[in-house]
């Protein structure tokens, strides 16, 4: 078992009593396998991913992303996660590319779309859950039917598990009869 499952699977008291330690650890190193970060006001609905400690919430990325819900990026002591972490979360996003720009990492990924008219409504559906979720990606529309998406935390200027659960979403979605059949798919 990981020291992060072990975590996970903690008591609420023991992750209290583990709160203070777990924030100096992985916010002063960008690690966002295990984040802690204050309690957003006005989210009455809580996922089960999510655990309530006295006013903080707790997320393990143990579980699937697409189930969990993006936090808002206001916090001061949010920094983005390191290559590292980013290169264990990719495997969690299949068909996602990791892309560092100028020192920055991004996900990224591109598809091919029947028609001009599809490529707009695959962007409106990707639209819809960026803004379900808060989360905004960089939206590409490139020629008639190749759409791009570059996901990133703008705040912080780097990867945070937001991207990864925005990118699963966007991977959940039922986008079949807007894409071009592949030779490997036909």
């Amino acid at each position: 078992m990981t020291l992060q499952s072990r975590l996970c699977a903690l008591s609420s008291e023991a992750r209290v009593l583990l709160t203070p330690v777990l924030q100096r650890v992985w916010a002063n190193h960008g690690r966002s396998s295990i984040r802690v970060a204050d309690k957003p006001q006005g989210h009455g609905g809580r996922s089960s991913n999510v655990s309530n400690l006295k006013g903080i919430r707790a997320y393990c990325t143990d579980q699937d992303l697409s189930i969990k819900k993006c936090v808002p990026c206001s916090s001061k002591d949010l920094r983005p996660m390191t290559e590292d972490a980013a290169n264990i979360l990719i495997q969690k996003v299949p068909g996602w590319n990791l892309v560092n720009e100028a020192g920055t990492w991004k996900l990224h990924r591109s598809w091919k779309v029947k028609t001009f008219v599809k490529g707009m409504e695959f962007l409106r559906l990707v639209a819809d859950v960026a803004e379900a979720e808060g989360h905004h990606p960089d939206l590409h529309l490139v020629g008639w039917n190749n759409v791009k998406i570059d996901i990133w935390t703008h705040a912080v200027g780097g990867l945070t598990e937001n991207d990864f659960i925005l990118a699963a979403k966007i991977n959940g979605l039922n986008l079949h009869n807007l894409l071009r059949a592949t030779p490997a798919s036909k």
